[in-house]
C-alpha cells in the first residue's frame, strides 16, 4: 500500500495518517480526481447517445 500511496500523490502512508495537511490535500486531490472522471463518463456517454441517435 506504501508504493501505491506514495506513487500516487508524491507521500507515504505514514506521512498521510500523522498530518492532517497532508491528508487534506491528497483527499483534496482525490475528490477534485472523482469529480473530473465524472465529467468524463457523462460526456462520453452523452456522445454514445448523440451518436446512436444520428444512426436510427
Amino acid at each position: 500500500m506504501e508504493k501505491a500511496m506514495y506513487s500516487a500523490h508524491g507521500v507515504g502512508y505514514e506521512d498521510y495518517r500523522r498530518h492532517h495537511t497532508v491528508r487534506m490535500r491528497v483527499e483534496k486531490r482525490r475528490k477534485k480526481d472523482y469529480i473530473n472522471c465524472l465529467r468524463m463518463v457523462t460526456d462520453l456517454d452523452r456522445l454514445v447517445h448523440f451518436n446512436n441517435r444520428l444512426k436510427a
